[in-house]
């Protein structure tokens, strides 16, 4: 993306007030606090960023074991990224209780009164609330928030993923000062914002990478201007009827299609297929789940026949041509889907699915029924 593509937020209602502290004398001491990808892409920016910064702490989450009797471990991305640039890396605690009376390496902790004017802490896709004990050892405008949209638009955990879901043709990164919970999440003064457009078809990743690059740019741009006195803060608009971005949840995977077309539903697979995978289930088959990966929107190549496909949402069948299920959906629109996997087996291809769901007789009249969620249906 050119920088070109990306130019600052103006504020037309914000009151802008300037910082009217002296010049500071030396670079920051930055206590960092990420996990993800989005996170290790601010970081980049920062750490080669010497300017501003006089050192470098990162506290980020321990290592997590997962998948099926915990065969796997999860490390945080951030704390191998810290680790290859020789940044300290600090772990917080597994729970919410036990973080919120954690206490930050020094210099940091124990605390000092006032706080020192050059130790700053920075957040960026962090996953945890801050306890105002936290907040309470920096200044208030020296805790920075990495915030990837234009708020107040998207206030919540995942901006990325609704912005990509309501279908937003503009995003934005934002650094904010961050509040106290009883304050109000992701509703402090804005330092810097930065505008973009949304790409036609983009995944989350791809969008997460490009408001990342863009967040560490601007948190560098802000700290120079804090050093300089340059530094200036908007408050933002007040406005409750804008989109929130509420945590993705099991029910934001489940296909209905009945009132999702084909492009809604490939919409939400690029938001969303990178943490849940898109879920329809099998009504004449015990219920079982079925996930519907690499979907795409179907359309019959030029001079073929529109195959014959019962116009009832959800009816299924396989297409030889295109190796995928065929699946209809609302405003008879057409979902082709690839690969899948159904409840306990393996990922497969389409056709070989087909094949194993002739054999448990659940083809009937060359078709399968899938589903929208029934009532009392739980999904795992």
């Amino acid at each position: 993306m050119t920088r070109n593509a990306v130019y600052s937020c103006q504020y037309r209602h914000s009151t802008l007030r300037r910082l009217h502290n002296s010049a500071l004398d030396s670079r920051f001491k930055i206590l960092f606090m990420g996990r993800d990808e989005f996170s290790c892409t601010v970081l980049d920016q920062l750490h080669a960023a010497t300017d501003v910064w006089e050192e470098i702490s990162i506290a980020t989450h321990p290592d997590e074991r997962v998948g099926r009797r915990g065969s796997q471990l999860s490390v945080s991305p951030l704390k191998i990224l810290g680790e290859s640039l020789n940044i300290p890396v600090h772990t917080i605690p597994h729970t919410k209780p036990e973080f919120r009376t954690w206490h930050p390496p020094y210099p940091y902790f124990p605390p000092t009164l006032p706080p020192p004017r050059n130790h700053l802490l920075v957040t960026a896709s962090f996953g945890r609330i801050l306890p105002k004990t936290m907040l309470d050892l920096f200044l208030p405008n020296r805790r920075l928030n990495v915030h990837p949209s234009l708020l107040p638009a998207y206030r919540g955990p995942a901006p990325i993923q609704h912005t990509i879901l309501n279908d937003e043709k503009e995003t934005g990164v934002c650094v904010i000062e961050m509040l106290k919970k009883s304050e109000g999440i992701d509703t402090g003064a804005i330092w810097g914002c930065s505008r973009m457009p949304v790409p036609k078809d983009v995944t989350f990743e791809v969008l997460r990478d490009s408001l990342a690059t863009e967040g560490g740019r601007l948190l560098v741009s802000v700290l120079r201007d804090m050093r300089t006195k340059k530094a200036q803060q908007g408050e933002q608009p007040s406005n409750e009827t804008l989109n929130r971005a509420p945590m993705i949840s099991i029910a934001d995977s489940i296909v209905n299609f009945e009132n999702a077309s084909a492009e809604e539903i490939v919409r939400r697979h690029r938001a969303i297929s990178h943490q849940r995978p898109l879920l329809t289930h099998l009504p004449s088959y015990k219920n079982k789940t079925l996930q519907l990966h690499e979907p795409e929107v179907y359309h019959p190549p030029s001079g073929s026949p529109y195959p014959h496909l019962s116009t009832h949402p959800g009816a299924a069948l396989f297409n030889k041509s295109t190796r995928s299920l065929l699946i209809r959906c609302a405003q008879d629109s057409v979902l082709s889907v690839p690969v899948v996997k159904q409840e306990g087996k393996a990922l497969v291809s389409a056709g070989d699915w087909w094949n194993g769901a002739k054999g448990l007789q659940i083809v009937h009249a060359g078709v399968v029924q899938l589903g929208s969620t029934p009532e009392g249906l739980s999904y795992p």
